[in-house]
């Protein structure tokens, strides 16, 4: 009978912890809250009206992040006060990153949008050509799509390879933060002595660079990142490098339009809205030793009138010895500007530079007119920029 007892106790206890542990099952964890993504940023952009005449002629130049430093000689890597100073006291309209600039992806995205809402939105531009002229893809610290060359992109013959080139090197660059690559590289490689341009280009046939040229170029829309047709009017029939001083291609007109025209040509009417001058010398078409970048019958009466270009003109580095070795950068600004020029990149002295010109409008030399036509042509690649990627405020 006890026994008994006991065993019915025993089921009790049982029962009664059997209860308990029910009535106290332990909920699971809720799920973590997914992280938002960081939300687009927008930008606001001044009209021509609402410009200061600094802000105006600041937008004619593109520079290095370095020159707005003035109290370093450091390159410049991320956000820094001394940037923003130097910004406040000459203004730009664009900077280009060079490879010393670039070193993580996420130090050149934190540094990007930095420079992005610097004020008016500067455009951030970027030599990727693809193959050995390439900030990025030449960074082991990125894993983004490689090319030897465009020379072997070309070979294949295969306008659609081009094509998926730029769209590959558009999608890492607009991820980056860029708005303009200053490619591709347009020139007909007809010079087998040619040391600057050589496997840089599509091919030695100018229907196929042109056609190449094209397709890239398309290919970086898509990623809604624009291009920059280089180096009109065609630096791949001359020996000397204008990095380092004077180069000369001895064509005629005729023999030009013929050869270095056709893929300007064609690029233009694949809706190129930038392209890059050389510093190259055409005495047999001008008359005279002066840099491409420097004549107003190449940029005004050729690719304006004869080409029908609308877009903007962006020279090549102005630190670069064919322009270094004969002028200085407070000359060789304002006559790219009188040229027909839009935008001065990289001026050897940009502090300089900038007084120049304020002080060329400010005495008449380069006109209000002149000035306003440049910086609203810059502001309406901004905006469009802006407006494709729906960042406009």
């Amino acid at each position: 009978m006890k026994k008994m007892l006991w065993g019915r106790g025993g089921l009790a206890v049982l029962l009664f912890l059997s209860l308990a542990v029910a009535c106290h099952t332990v909920e699971p964890e809720p799920e973590p809250e997914p992280t938002p993504e960081p939300e687009t940023p927008v930008y606001s952009l001044k009209s021509l009206d609402e410009m200061s005449l600094r802000e105006k002629v600041g937008q004619l130049f593109n520079i290095r992040p370095e020159a707005l430093d003035l109290s370093s000689s450091y390159t410049q890597t991320a956000a820094s006060e001394a940037l923003s100073e130097g910004f406040s006291r000459y203004p730009c309209g664009g900077i280009t990153l060079y490879a010393a600039n670039i070193r993580t992806p996420d130090q050149i995205r934190a540094f990007t949008a930095f420079l992005h809402g610097l004020g008016n939105y500067p455009l951030l531009c970027i030599d990727e050509e693809g193959g050995r002229v390439a900030r990025i893809a030449n960074n082991s610290n990125f894993n983004v799509t490689k090319y030897s060359s465009m020379a072997a992109v070309g070979a294949t013959g295969d306008p659609k390879k081009a094509y998926d080139a730029g769209d590959n090197i558009g999608d890492y660059l607009a991820f980056y933060g860029f708005d303009l690559d200053l490619a591709p590289v347009s020139d007909v490689n007809t010079n087998p002595e040619n040391i600057v341009i050589g496997d840089r280009a599509f091919g030695s046939s100018p229907e196929l660079v042109a056609d190449m040229a094209s397709q890239f170029l398309l290919g970086l829309k898509h990623n809604k990142v624009e291009g920059c047709l280089k180096h009109f009017p065609g630096h791949g029939d001359t020996k000397a490098d204008t990095h380092y001083g004077y180069a000369e291609s001895l064509k005629t007109w005729d023999e030009l339009s013929g050869c270095e025209m056709i893929p300007f040509r064609k690029g233009i009417g694949s809706g190129a809205r930038v392209i890059m001058s050389a510093h190259i010398c055409l005495p047999n078409v001008t008359g005279k030793s002066v840099p491409a970048t420097l004549s107003p019958m190449i940029m005004q009466d050729i690719l304006r009138g004869e080409l029908g270009y609308k877009g903007l003109i962006i020279t090549d580095s102005m630190a670069m010895g064919a322009i270094t070795q004969e002028y200085s950068p407070e000359v060789a600004a304002i006559l790219a500007i009188e040229a027909g020029c839009d935008i001065v990149l990289d001026p050897a002295d940009y502090p300089s530079a900038f007084e120049a010109v304020l002080s060329a409008v400010e005495t008449g030399r380069i006109s209000m007119d002149q000035l306003n036509d440049r910086v609203d042509r810059i502001l309406a690649l901004k905006r469009q920029i802006l407006t494709d990627r729906g960042q406009l405020k």
